[in-house]
């Protein structure tokens, strides 16, 4: 029965390759971005791990709040290195960091490169989990003094100094002179942002270089045993105490951004899905389409196979066989057309994520067997239907 269907794909090659295009056009689909959604899956989820679980965020205005900040609503406290100070004092606390953040040209006698400056604070290694490869980081004290004391991140140093000595030399980082007494491991980049392209200044320093008025937000990393709403709370009521009554800053936690992201990754699930879904009804249309035309045309083939001993069973399974043998043709060239994108993409970006998961690729030739099986279903009953004397006579 096998042979019989294998010969018939064979002996209609065009009309064959045509059923096949939707299957494959549709399992394709499936590999492509289901790879790319794995990819970017792994690539965030590996990013937010590498800062740890026991973090939280705190940015200026609340999510809850709509208008222009300070005039229509909005956020009408500042959130300032004061704030960051009064919660590092809280007893759940470990760590706290206001953050600054702007662009600058930083330079080193002639050579010279626009980056990201953060304004940090000794604690950022810990919070962060950045080590330093030479020297040492940002040193403690307040955070409101600042000063003039910059860490170089490995790209930056390399770019400015080549295989030289860093440490104690000058650079210009908008401008402003700052000494040299730290280079940070490599990190790689972390959801966009290159950590190695950087510069690590205090900071107070960072916000009177980019005139801000607030910090960009503050990192809080707190004792892992106790649990983060005992913690959010203490936050929470500290910070609405400071600004007279008013919750007008966000806090958000590892878990919170986890199950953003895994929201947004079952929304591109169900837009992988739905895109697949309709290549995959216009393949199994295409395929139910030239099973019935088939089984017009080769009336006579099936009126012999009756009368040498076939029973309508076994002329069924031969036309089954034949759908799920061209949907299974066409979910093979849709999945090795889908990694064969896959590896172009990866090769071509390497930055991109494209992660192709094996059961997504064994999931989409099953499905595609699956769905040439349900097409072939109506044409293979009518063609075990046909008594075998009719059938015979139109020959």
């Amino acid at each position: 029965m096998l042979e019989l269907a294998a010969g018939a794909v064979r002996g209609h090659r065009l009309r064959s390759a045509l059923s096949m295009l939707g299957i494959a056009i549709g399992i394709a689909a499936v590999v492509l971005l289901s790879s790319i959604g794995a990819g970017v899956h792994r690539y965030v989820f590996d990013s937010f791990n590498q800062f740890g679980t026991n973090i939280l965020e705190i940015n200026p205005g609340s999510t809850e709040t709509i208008g222009i900040p300070g005039v229509l609503g909005g956020s009408t406290n500042q959130l300032t290195i004061d704030d960051a100070v009064a919660i590092g004092r809280l007893p759940e606390v470990q760590h706290v960091m206001p953050l600054a953040f702007g662009q600058a040209r930083v330079e080193a006698g002639q050579l010279g490169r626009s980056v990201y400056v953060y304004g940090a604070t000794a604690e950022m290694p810990s919070i962060w989990r950045f080590g330093v490869r030479q020297g040492s980081f940002l040193p403690p004290g307040d955070p409101r003094r600042g000063g003039y004391t910059a860490v170089l991140g490995t790209t930056v140093k390399r770019e400015l100094f080549g295989d030289g000595n860093a440490l104690g030399a000058f650079v210009r980082v908008a401008g402003t002179r700052f000494r040299v007494i730290g280079v940070m491991e490599p990190k790689g980049s972390i959801l966009g942002f290159d950590m190695d392209d950087a510069v690590y200044v205090p900071t107070a320093t960072a916000m009177r270089l980019f005139n801000l008025e607030q910090v960009f937000e503050i990192e809080v990393v707190y004792r892992e045993e106790l649990p983060v709403e005992r913690v959010v709370a203490a936050v929470r009521a500290l910070m609405i105490e400071r600004h007279r009554g008013n919750e007008d800053f966000t806090i958000t936690t590892q878990t919170a951004m986890l199950d953003t992201l895994g929201n947004v990754m079952r929304a591109l699930k169900l837009a992988v899905g739905a895109i697949a879904g309709v290549s995959l009804l216009v393949g199994t249309i295409g395929i139910l389409t030239v099973m019935w035309i088939t089984v017009n045309e080769r009336t006579p083939e099936i009126g012999l196979l009756r009368a040498i001993g076939a029973t309508p069973g076994q002329v069924l399974r031969v036309f089954l066989g034949e759908s799920a043998m061209l949907a299974g043709l066409g979910g093979a060239v849709g999945l090795a057309g889908g990694y064969a994108v896959a590896w172009i993409l990866r090769t071509a970006v390497p930055g991109l994520p494209v992660h192709t998961p094996l059961s997504y690729a064994i999931a989409g030739l099953l499905t595609s067997i699956l769905a040439g099986l349900l097409s072939g279903i109506l044409p293979a009953r009518r063609a075990a239907r046909l008594d075998p004397i009719l059938a015979l006579q139109g020959e």
